[in-house]
């Protein structure tokens, strides 16, 4: 039974504005043959065995024959500081012992001072160690794990190819994989605040800070190019403060990942910032954890911030911006900027070191910013209301940072008639924040579908405040289409595989702010993955339809719309401490919370064959 001209005609017109599309005969299109089918001949014949499998295995990076060089050593960095920093090292916080045995009170930077950041963060009683104490040597990855697995029957079918300069790669981030949380000089982040009160602790994780020779290895063994993580500013500097001492141990550790990993024919990408704000700026009791912080317990908002975060990224940059091509200074800044002083000091912050980076050290890398925001799509593109409730959404959580930083405009009227405290930049401010960002980086995990509130968006901003569930968006969020299904299918948390909605989010990031557009972390939590069995974890065809449908829409994005974009990093490289939870595994890798044992998941074979498949013109 066919339906009414009218329904078909809206129907379709729906779907364009989606970007998928129907055929007469419904969604799954038909390919087209270029040949006549004879009918079947029906007939009896010998029947015997054959083995349906051929053993095939990943492709290694190869070994490097040079090694790029993107800015001044160190030697020559470090003369662009006002101030030569002063390095010393501490030792580890045992909670119980380290005390104790401090004996240099008088010393405002010694092991007593330090220790005494531990017990203001109210961390007395934890394990603080796992299996690792040192570096562990890597060994080689035997090759039966490098035996790809059984091909998925239906795979994508375009014919484009990646261009030779795009970035490949995986993503990680400190505070959910290194473990050695109170080793080494570290002094506590807001992450171990809050992890105090939640289940389970991020205090070992993946142990990635002593097994990072060995994770690495397994990479460059599975062909992967690019190596992104984080730097904890509090593992650089313990007392975070400029003018206070450099860790020694910190510096060389990070000296030595970025070797292994130029070393194992990879490419490091550098995040400044990954959700680890130091405890100092942050106190329960509406106090500072350093007597140099004024009382604001804001974090973001803190008036030292800035000064503080160029500090240390200038100290960052002076030791490893002649070998790292690719530098991030915030990741998601939105949500842990969560107000308007909090977001302002991100946006000055992040000039200030992107102009270093380039004006004053005259690296020739690449610098940037990364956000998230789960793409807003109005609910009826074809309801003005709707359409206004998506920008709305886009404006509060993109155009806060990126109007200044990419378009040298000011920030949205929806942000200045809204957040609290808000105010425009100055015509200097802005003439110094324009075209400060390399790329535009962005982490679309997955799609919103967003429509007006029944009251209006005006009556929430306005009238709006925290206890509001809409503001400062004002706008509705759900994950069901205008027809009730869901916006694709879902995961164990909030992503659902959304590949179409990529597609056109990538169009609007491109065509809105003008740089090319980095999909700086995507990935995929299976549901119920972490309940399962090994054999059942590592073949993880969910991931592998997400990654594949992802990856293909970025193609398309590149061919047929036009798009600049510079390239995709799979979050994550193994399943990690995800806040609190290591039920939601985004993972590449199964990780064996005993042993810290590895294993490859069937979506990171998927996902790297694709991409080796599809490299070159």
């Amino acid at each position: 039974m066919r339906a009414p001209l009218a329904c078909m005609t809206a129907l379709v017109a729906f779907a364009e504005a989606q970007q998928f599309y129907i055929t007469a005969e419904g969604y799954t299109e038909r390919p087209q043959c270029t040949h006549a089918v004879p009918s079947p001949q029906y007939h009896f014949r010998q029947f015997s065995y054959t083995l349906n499998e051929t053993v095939r295995y990943a492709t290694s990076v190869p070994s490097p024959t040079t090694t790029g060089t993107y800015g001044p050593p160190y030697s020559e960095a470090v003369k662009h500081l006002t101030t030569s920093p002063v390095t010393t090292t501490w030792g580890n916080w045992l909670p119980n012992q380290t005390v104790v045995t401090a004996t240099d009170t008088n010393d405002p930077y010694g092991q007593a001072a330090w220790s005494s950041l531990w017990l203001q963060a109210g961390l007395e009683n934890y394990t603080t160690t796992g299996l690792y104490s040192t570096t562990v040597s890597p060994t080689p990855v035997p090759s039966s794990e490098l035996v790809l697995p059984p091909r998925d029957y239906f795979r994508p079918t375009d014919c484009y190819n990646f261009p030779d300069d795009f970035v490949f790669g995986v993503a990680g981030s400190a505070a959910q994989v290194e473990g050695a949380m109170g080793l080494e000089g570290r002094s506590p982040t807001i992450q171990e605040k809050l992890a105090n009160t939640t289940q389970p602790k991020n205090y070992v994780t993946n142990e990635n800070y002593f097994l990072y020779k060995q994770d690495i290895q397994r990479l460059a063994a599975m062909g992967v190019k690019y190596y992104s993580f984080s730097i904890p500013w509090t593992r650089i500097l313990p007392f975070v403060l400029p003018g206070s001492p450099v860790n020694e141990q910190g510096i060389q550790h990070y000296d030595d990942l970025i070797n292994t990993v130029l070393d194992a024919g990879m490419l490091p990408i550098v995040t400044l910032h990954h959700f680890d704000s130091p405890l100092i700026f942050v106190a329960s009791d509406n106090t500072s954890a350093h007597p140099d912080i004024g009382n604001n317990n804001a974090g973001y908002q803190n008036e030292t911030f800035v000064d503080a975060f160029v500090n240390y990224a200038k100290i960052v940059l002076t030791h490893y911006a002649d070998r790292v091509p690719i530098w991030v200074t915030f990741n998601e800044p939105y949500l842990y900027s969560f107000n308007f002083t909090g977001a302002n000091n991100v946006v000055h912050a992040h000039a200030q070191v992107y102009h270093f980076y380039h004006d004053e050290l005259n690296a020739t890398g690449q610098m940037g910013i990364k956000f998230n925001d789960n793409f807003g799509v109005p609910r009826d593109p074809s309801n003005s209301s709707d359409v206004l409730a998506a920008n709305r959404f886009q404006e509060i959580q993109l155009g806060l940072y990126a109007n200044p930083i990419f378009l040298g405009e000011q920030y949205p009227d929806s942000v200045l008639n809204t957040l609290p405290g808000a105010k425009p930049l100055s015509e200097q401010d802005l003439s110094y924040i324009a075209n400060t960002s390399d790329f535009f980086g962005i982490d679309p995990y997955t799609a919103t579908v967003v429509s007006q509130p029944a009251g209006g968006i005006d009556d929430c901003a306005t009238n709006g405040s925290t206890d509001n569930s809409l503001f400062p968006y004002c706008v509705v969020q759900e994950t069901k289409n205008i027809y009730g299904w869901n916006i694709g299918y879902r995961s164990q948390s909030y992503v659902y595989i959304t590949p179409t909605y990529l597609r056109e989010y990538l169009s609007y990031l491109w065509n809105t702010f003008k740089k090319p557009v980095f999909v700086s972390e995507f990935g995929y939590p299976v549901f119920n993955e972490a309940d399962k069995g090994l054999s059942d974890q590592l073949f993880d065809t969910p991931r592998s339809i997400y990654y594949l449908s992802f990856m293909s829409e970025i193609l398309k994005s590149i061919h047929e719309d036009g798009v600049h974009v510079m390239g995709a990093l799979a979050w994550s490289w193994a399943d990690n401490w995800e806040f609190g939870d290591y039920a939601q595994q985004f993972g590449l890798q199964v990780v064996n919370r005993t042993t810290q044992e590895r294993y490859f998941k069937k979506s990171f074979f998927d996902l790297v064959d694709f991409v080796g498949a599809r490299m070159g013109s």
